[in-house]
C-alpha cells in the first residue's frame, strides 16, 4: 500500500507541469499561444502609450507652472513681444501654446482692423489652438481604452477554448471507447 503511494507522488510529481514561464509556453497549444502574443503585444503597446502620457504630462504641468509665472510680468507691462518670446520658449507647456497663438493673432492682427474683429481673429486662433492641444494630449489614449476594454474578451476567448480542448479530446476517447466496444460486438463469439 505505502509503495503504491510513493509510485503515485512519483507520477504526480513527473506528471505535473511547473509555473514557470518556459514550462507554461511548453504545455500551450498554438492559439493560446497566438492570445497569448495578441495580449502581450497590446500590453506592450499600453505601457509605451502610458509612459509616453505619463511624461508628457508631467513636462507640460512643469512648464506651465513656469510659463505662467513668467509670462505674468510681461503681461502686465503690456510686452506683447516678450510674452510671445516666452510663450516660445516654452514649447511642452499647453499653455504656452495657446497663448501664443491668441498673442500672435491678437498682435498681428491689432494694427490692421477695428478693435472688435481683433478680439473675434484672437478667439478664432485661440479656438484652433485650442483644439490643436486637446488633440495632442489626448493622442494615444483612445487606443488605450480600446485595448483596455477588448482585451478582457481576448483572455476570455483563450480560457474558453482552453476549457473545451480536454472537452474535445474525451469525446474522441468515448468515440474511440465506444469503436472498440462496437467491433467487440462484432466478433463472431460476442457478448
Amino acid at each position: 500500500m505505502l509503495a503504491t503511494v510513493f509510485v503515485y507522488a512519483a507520477w504526480l510529481q513527473e506528471a505535473s507541469t511547473g509555473w514557470d514561464i518556459r514550462s507554461m509556453w511548453g504545455n500551450m497549444g498554438w492559439l493560446a499561444r497566438i492570445v497569448v502574443f495578441i495580449l502581450f503585444l497590446l500590453s506592450v503597446y499600453s505601457f509605451g502609450v502610458m509612459i509616453d502620457r505619463f511624461l508628457m504630462y508631467n513636462n507640460a504641468r512643469k512648464q506651465s507652472r513656469l510659463f505662467v509665472q513668467q509670462v505674468a510680468g510681461a503681461l502686465k507691462d503690456g510686452k506683447l513681444d516678450e510674452a510671445i518670446a516666452i510663450a516660445e520658449r516654452n514649447k511642452k507647456s499647453h499653455i504656452a501654446k495657446v497663448v501664443a497663438t491668441g498673442l500672435s493673432e491678437f498682435q498681428s492682427a491689432s494694427q490692421q482692423v477695428s478693435d472688435q474683429e481683433v478680439i473675434e481673429a484672437a478667439k478664432r486662433g485661440l479656438e484652433r489652438s485650442v483644439a490643436i492641444v486637446h488633440a495632442e494630449m489626448k493622442r494615444g489614449l483612445s487606443a488605450l481604452a480600446t485595448i483596455g476594454s477588448t482585451a478582457p474578451f481576448v483572455g476570455l476567448f483563450g480560457t474558453v477554448i482552453s476549457m473545451m480542448l480536454p472537452y474535445v479530446v474525451i469525446v474522441q476517447v468515448v468515440w474511440m471507447v465506444l469503436f472498440a466496444l462496437w467491433q467487440i460486438a462484432k466478433l463472431p463469439w460476442g457478448f
